[in-house]
């Protein structure tokens, strides 16, 4: 169940950086947070999203975490 919630984050996280028209370093940049650890979360296996990091990225799509967390 976990894996399948990694997934579905990690899908909205791609639907959302592709509406906004923003490169993968583009996003992470605006968040804050490193390219690396951010492609991560894209990525075959994505792990599991800390609070702080969800609240970097919804900032950096200007919405709110819970916004960012309805998928």
């Amino acid at each position: 169940m976990q894996t399948a919630i990694n997934l579905r984050f990690s899908k909205r996280l791609q639907e959302l950086r592709k509406k906004h028209k923003y490169t993968q370093q583009e996003l992470a940049d605006l968040a804050g947070v490193g390219y690396k650890h951010y492609q991560r979360y894209e990525g075959e296996n994505p792990p599991l999203a800390k609070l702080d990091f969800v609240e970097k990225i919804a900032k950096a799509f200007k919405i709110t975490p819970s916004k960012l967390l309805d998928f």
